[in-house]
């Protein structure tokens, strides 16, 4: 029963009647996630900080495309304005079945050169984000039966990273969340995952390292950085039919550049 139902919906619009909200959807690995979901089916709901050009841009290449697309500017650290964003998909699309915690920043700062409002920004997007929008958007879920929640981590905070101590200190504070979140949430049949990108070709401002990021390419058993598309793809997988019986893992999606040692 369970495989044939898997099998049944295994097609291109796997997700259609799923609504999503993926955070930090303006470019990137975001903007790849959000074009992934609405190809298979879902409305999505593209989440930005404060570049509105940036989302409404991307929500209207995806309704160019046939799917449905909302652009909604918020702060995922701001908690009143996360759960506007989640009633505002509610009424737009009529509830919430996916959530990718995608927002983060990126930044290189030697530790003893790093104050403690940044240590606080980092965490404040990347972990005290997902907590914001874990609030927000599962209780929706619950209603509607089930529903999938992927945290973007990422592989500094496995393999080691130097400059970035915030950074990795709140992956590794997400993936711990996200486990938790599993455990609590599998009796609503909701499954909560981590994907970590390894290195992947994405343009990056100079406070994340520079533009290129392909100077370890020598440490990547595959020779080569990722394509956002493929970071997609796991994400994808892991909301839709086909993932339904993972939930608590962090996956890899790093080229081999870490191998769990």
């Amino acid at each position: 029963m369970i495989e044939a139902d898997i099998l049944g919906k295994n097609s291109s619009k796997a997700l259609l009647g799923k609504v999503a909200i993926v955070t930090g959807a303006g470019k990137n690995i975001g903007r790849a996630i959000a074009h992934r979901l609405a190809a298979d089916g879902a409305a999505v709901v593209v989440n930005g900080r404060a570049d509105r050009a940036l989302v409404e841009a991307v929500a209207g290449e995806i309704r160019a495309e046939g799917g449905a697309a909302m652009p909604y500017l918020a702060d995922v650290s701001n908690p009143d304005a996360v759960a506007e964003m989640a009633r505002a998909a509610e009424r737009e699309f009529g509830g919430v079945d996916i959530a990718v915690n995608n927002a983060g920043l990126r930044r290189q700062t030697p530790f003893l050169d790093m104050s403690l409002e940044e240590w606080r920004e980092i965490l404040g997007v990347a972990l005290d984000g997902a907590f914001i929008l874990a609030k927000a958007v599962v209780p929706q879920m619950i209603r509607r039966g089930g529903g999938a929640f992927v945290g973007l981590s990422g592989v500094s905070h496995h393999a080691g990273a130097k400059g970035r101590v915030h950074v990795n200190a709140s992956k590794a504070g997400l993936e711990g969340f996200l486990r938790g979140l599993a455990v609590e949430l599998a009796p609503h049949n909701i499954t909560v995952n981590a994907v970590a990108p390894g290195s992947i070709d994405t343009v990056r401002g100079a406070s994340a390292g520079g533009p290129g990021g392909r100077g370890n390419l020598g440490n990547i058993p595959l020779g080569r950085q990722g394509a956002v598309e493929e970071i997609a793809a796991m994400v994808r997988f892991l909301a839709g039919p086909e993932g339904r019986y993972i939930t608590g893992q962090t996956i890899h999606v790093n080229g081999g550049l870490f191998l769990g040692k």
